[in-house]
């Protein structure tokens, strides 16, 4: 294991920023590596995980269908005095949810492109619904004592007031381990919740250099200088590990996604060997 961690310390040392990584073998959790894991990050689009989740806790709990109609639209309201914002396709990584302005979706369809293609336009749409208050509070409860979801995406007086939404690997690490066992909210629950995060369309990081057929549960996010992902990497059946890779101040974005890449390979190999180096 002290091996592992100095090929990983030699990795983040050649790159300019400042990290965070989780490591946490899910059957085995003495086995794993902690680094910086209480630093706070932008939580940038990993805050989308726990959206989910809020979700998905809601329709188990209240009579909200998953299959429910829900409005698109575009106008949301600042969380610094409730003045008007909208959202702008030119600004998000997801447009069909533009083209179908005014007409109704689903929950589901909602959280599947908030998920997999980190539309930010859904995730609006779900924090506006659900009340970012209540997700941050889910966040407690599950022991996720830090990580703050306060508002939506492209609220820009928020922004300028600091007000934003952070994280930790810790954070992130507990509400994955949840997941990870299969009774966070229930058993079906959290295998379709599983099967968006599997979904994931960006995989420039922790599945880059995996195994062709390797699964990942995960989920990223980035924002200027800012390079995320988080997730759970499936080495075979009920076997899997968690793994957190945090970033800031980081102006290389190549550089960041190629080590993320090199430090999940490494860690893959550690854990598929039997922890041998």
């Amino acid at each position: 294991m002290n091996e592992l961690k100095e090929k990983i310390d030699l990795e983040l040392s050649t790159l300019e920023g400042d990290f965070a990584i989780a490591y946490r073998d899910i059957n085995h959790p003495e086995q794993q590596i902690l680094i910086n894991v209480d630093e706070r990050f932008h939580a940038a689009s990993t805050m989308k995980t726990p959206v989910l989740i809020e979700l998905y806790k809601r329709a188990e709990n209240t009579d909200l269908d998953l299959q429910d109609s829900i409005l698109i639209k575009t106008e949301f309201k600042s969380i610094v005095d409730g003045s008007p914002f909208s959202m702008e396709v030119n600004e998000d990584s997801e447009k069909d949810l533009y083209r179908n302005l005014n007409k109704n979706t689903t929950f589901y369809k909602l959280a599947y492109e908030m998920i997999t293609r980190s539309s930010n336009l859904a995730t609006n749409i779900l924090i506006d619904y659900l009340d970012a208050e209540k997700v941050t509070s889910t966040m407690r409860d599950l022991g996720a004592d830090s990580i703050n979801v306060l508002r939506g995406v492209e609220d820009l007086k928020a922004y300028r007031q600091g007000l934003s939404n952070t994280t930790t690997a810790r954070d992130l690490l507990v509400i994955f381990e949840h997941l990870s066992s299969d009774t966070l909210i229930s058993e079906e629950a959290n295998k379709e919740m599983l099967g968006i995060l599997k979904d994931q369309v960006y995989n420039d990081m922790i599945s880059a250099k995996l195994p062709e057929g390797t699964e990942v549960a995960h989920k990223t996010g980035w924002i200027t200088n800012v390079h995320h992902d988080s997730g759970i990497v499936f080495t075979g059946k009920d076997e899997g590990y968690i793994l957190i890779f945090l970033s800031k101040n980081a102006p290389d974005r190549a550089a960041v996604l190629e080590a993320a890449a090199n430090i999940s390979s490494m860690i893959y190999n550690y854990t598929v060997s039997g922890y041998e180096n």
